[in-house]
């Protein structure tokens, strides 16, 4: 018997018992689809946190002050005391300080209620440089950002975020208008880009930059005015970000006339440990919920075995037949491992189909992407046919074995 007409046999076995295939196709389907579907969660939720995190600035690097003591020795937490200074970033924007240091911009920010007539609306203010809007990976959607001519001046002038400029010009024509920012008319250059879709837009889009002169002056005060809140640092590239990261903990670490790294005054945060720990996290969870849906392929190939083991023995008859009429024991091994083998390809594609239709479903049922990994699919189906092999092999050694005089007088 050759392979074609194996095949040919073996589709013709499968069709008779129609119901008992597919429910046997229907474990390994299942299987198939929940490990797509679990590995594309996990790689949609690893995608959507790269991607917030990602909204904080291209190779950013974020110095923050260090914590306050107060006479009662009660320490205050990270960012409460006031190290940092203007002086600090200008230093860490010297090319000859810090090479490996693309662009620098200090920030001061506070709460502040913004009036247009008689709309209202309460949001941070953030006095920065110029080089904020490269920093922090954001775009115009109209008008311009502050420049150093503002800066200089100390201009009246800021640019809103989307969220900002909806809820005070309900029209959507900010640009060149006038909003009272603590009492101080100030004129509208600019508007935001939305910075994307993730939950750190809520805080992203709603606010107003300002010249951080500005903000020192009129805005936010304080009585240092050279102090800053935090500064924000990109690194020339990603491959960069450790000696950048090296060259502002030195650089503020003899600035701040500070001996020992461990009494550091501030702190230094990567987004790439930001990164790399969400994705740790994703990927254990991920290759968790893998676990559980292979087990359900696991119980698809069981099945298999069943059905098969059912299957010789309703076959005895036809077995000792081919057997008596010359078939050798390595065709019907052949017969039924070709069975079992197109059991376990029809419920794996069809598995791949219905983890397809599942993730263009779900999307629009959850609040998580789902990612399609070819890999995954390509796994997943390839596994399938190897547990249809598999549980596949012991019912076809057994019918192989049978001898064909007790197989020809079975009832």
């Amino acid at each position: 018997m050759n392979w074609r007409e194996t095949l040919r046999t073996s589709l013709s076995a499968i069709g008779t018992h129609r119901l008992r295939s597919a429910l046997t196709m229907l474990g390994i389907l299942i299987g198939v689809a929940a490990v797509i579907l679990t590995v594309g969660l996990g790689e949609g939720a690893q995608d959507k946190v790269k991607a917030q995190i990602n909204a904080l600035g291209t190779n950013l690097l974020v110095v923050s002050p260090g914590s306050t003591t107060s006479s009662a020795g009660i320490r205050g937490g990270r960012g409460t005391s006031t190290t940092l200074t203007v002086a600090d970033a200008d230093a860490l924007a010297s090319k000859v300080v810090a090479p490996d240091i693309a662009n620098v911009a200090p920030v001061v920010s506070g709460s502040q209620s913004l009036t247009v007539g008689t709309t209202n609306w309460t949001t941070q203010i953030v006095g920065t440089t110029a080089p904020w809007i490269t920093v922090r990976a954001r775009s115009l959607d109209e008008g311009r950002f502050i420049t150093e001519a503002d800066i200089s001046a100390g201009a009246a002038v800021t640019v809103l975020g989307p969220t900002t400029a909806q809820e005070l010009f309900s029209n959507g024509d900010a640009l060149g208008r006038t909003v009272n920012i603590n009492g101080i008319p100030t004129e509208v250059i600019g508007v935001l880009a939305s910075s994307g879709s993730s939950d750190s837009a809520a805080t992203t889009d709603d606010q107003a930059i300002v010249p951080i002169t500005t903000a020192q002056q009129r805005f936010i005060g304080g009585t240092n005015r050279n102090q800053v809140s935090s500064i924000y640092v990109e690194a020339r590239s990603s491959g960069a970000l450790s000696a950048a990261y090296q060259e502002i903990n030195s650089t503020l670490l003899i600035r701040h006339g500070v001996a020992q790294a461990t009494s550091a005054d501030f702190t230094i945060t990567s987004q790439q440990s930001l990164v790399s720990t969400a994705t740790s996290v994703d990927k254990t969870l991920t290759v968790l919920l893998a676990g559980i849906a292979g087990v359900s392929l696991l119980v698809g190939g069981i099945g298999v075995m069943n059905i098969m083991l059912v299957s010789v023995t309703e076959r005895i008859r036809e077995i000792g037949l081919r057997k008596a009429l010359g078939a050798t024991p390595r065709a019907i091994r052949r017969q039924f491992l070709s069975e079992a083998s197109i059991l376990g390809l029809s419920g794996g594609i069809l598995g791949v189909a219905l983890g397809v239709v599942g993730k263009y479903t779900l999307v629009h049922l959850i609040d998580n992407p789902i990612s399609l990994s070819g890999t995954a699919a390509t796994g997943a189906l390839l596994v399938a046919v190897a547990i249809g092999v598999v549980f596949g092999v012991y019912p076809a050694t057994r019918a192989a074995r049978l001898a064909p005089i007790d197989a020809l007088r079975s009832e």
